[in-house]
């Protein structure tokens, strides 16, 4: 599968080109610098006009991702950005889209990749036990929401300018709902350099315990800064890899030693675990704040539950055919299968009218929970659940499902409800961004 390279990186500030509100993308973002250019993606630099924040922008051509079949793999990379939200892993802000691009907008991280200052020659052990140990609460965390990297390297891990580590490029990753009846996934992908050798066995794998081995390989290159298993000739490489037979550099501590030993240990039964890692006396000499990986206490449960009904950007993409999002709203009348339209109109607002509609109509309206009523009405017959989702900061997304007799409940919602409704729909304006008409 190609790879979509995630560049959201830069040694330096870049320069802001000077764009009114008018020009900018979206009339929110001011695109600056181009940062790195992919296959299929170009990373720009851009300031949030609002707040001024300095965010990556990554542009994604939908024609060359239709090409290359990169539909799933675009979703599902959205889908895991989304979930996760962990001070070791560069944030998805959001995702916009036009008719010809869609646009990641993520965390700008200013420092550049690891990979450019182990470049530069091996690092101290010290500061590699600290980045390592911050690659793991990171790696850790994912594997308790059940994400599996499957790409992880210098080149994917970037350093803020606290000198803090930031896991990045989630293209390749995997999802527990992909894992097949063996209990495995199966799918080949990752750097040879840094793939584990059950990959290369081609019987499925442990995508926990293909992390922990590229993050041994990891450790190994700060430290020695050099490859543990490495040869011009690929398939030479990977007997290499698959044997696991590599040698420590004198300077290497025998904790150290011993922590690689396990970490690239050939047989994934017996390598080393997220846990006992943790416990491992390298791993914890000088002391370290453990970030913790469950989050059933911290922050981002609390904001889960606050934001329960915010519509993460794979729904947005779902929702709109082809990635157009001009087909965001549904014109069809039928309820069978549902019905959306978005709406500029605050939640509050578009259940206070529904309530207004249902008492003029007869019809019982009920709250079930935050932005979520149902409608009842005709001894049962019409039954209607509206659901408002958070789509962007202005937007929302409402959502309409028929529960009763779907007869009834058409011909009530088109001739009745719907028209009264028609005032809260969103009726965007067009403006050009890069030739590509947009919602503004």
């Amino acid at each position: 599968m190609p790879e979509i390279e995630e560049m959201t990186t830069g040694n330096s500030e870049p320069e802001i080109f000077e764009l009114s509100p008018e020009n900018a993308l979206f009339g929110k973002y001011e695109l600056g610098r181009l940062l790195g250019c992919g296959a299929f993606a170009k990373v720009y630099h851009a300031r949030n006009i609002r707040t001024g924040q300095s965010v990556a922008i990554k542009a994604l051509s939908k024609q060359k991702i239709l090409k290359g079949g990169l539909v799933p793999q675009i979703k599902r990379e959205i889908s895991i950005m989304h979930r996760l939200c962990h001070p070791h892993i560069v944030k998805l802000f959001e995702v916009l889209a036009t008719k010809t691009k869609i646009f990641f907008v993520m965390e700008f991280i200013k420092g550049g990749e690891l990979f450019a200052k182990v470049a530069k020659g091996r690092l101290n052990e010290d500061l590699n036990r600290r980045y390592f140990q911050q690659l793991i609460f990171a790696v850790g965390y994912c594997h308790s929401h059940g994400v599996f990297h499957r790409d992880l390297k210098p080149e994917n891990v970037l350093i803020d300018e606290s000198g803090d580590l930031k896991v990045t490029d989630f293209g390749l990753s995997a999802i527990t709902e992909q894992i097949r009846d063996d209990g495995m996934l199966h799918t080949l992908c990752g750097t040879p350099a840094y793939v584990a050798p059950e990959i290369l066995a081609k019987k499925g794998y442990d995508g926990a315990k293909v992390d922990i081995w590229s993050c041994g390989i990891i450790l190994y290159v700060l430290n020695a800064g050099f490859l543990p298993f490495n040869d011009p000739n690929l398939m030479t490489m990977y007997k290499k890899i698959y044997r696991g037979v590599f040698r420590c550099p004198k300077w290497f501590s025998p904790e150290l030693r011993r922590l690689l030993s396990r970490l690239l240990d050939t047989n994934p039964d017996t390598r080393i675990t997220v846990n006992e890692i943790l416990h491992d006396q390298w791993f914890k000499k000088g002391g370290f704040k453990e970030v913790k990986f469950h989050n059933d206490e911290d922050d981002f449960t609390k904001k889960e539950e606050q934001s329960c009904n915010s519509l993460n950007a794979f729904d947005l993409i779902s929702f709109s055919s082809g990635f157009d999002l001009s087909g965001l709203f549904n014109s069809s009348d039928k309820l069978v299968n549902g019905e959306r339209f978005v709406s500029a109109e605050s939640p509050e607002r578009i259940i206070e009218k529904v309530e207004e509609v249902g008492k003029r109509e007869g019809i019982s309206v009920r709250g079930k929970k935050v932005w979520m009523i149902e409608m009842e009405g005709q001894n049962g017959n019409f039954k209607v659940r509206m659901e408002v989702y958070r789509l962007t900061e202005n937007l929302v997304v409402v959502e309409v499902k028929n529960g009763g007799d779907v007869r009834s409940g058409e011909r009530l919602w088109s001739t009745k409800i719907r028209p009264e409704l028609s005032s809260l729909v969103y009726q965007p304006e067009t403006t050009q961004v890069s030739g590509d008409s947009v919602a503004t």
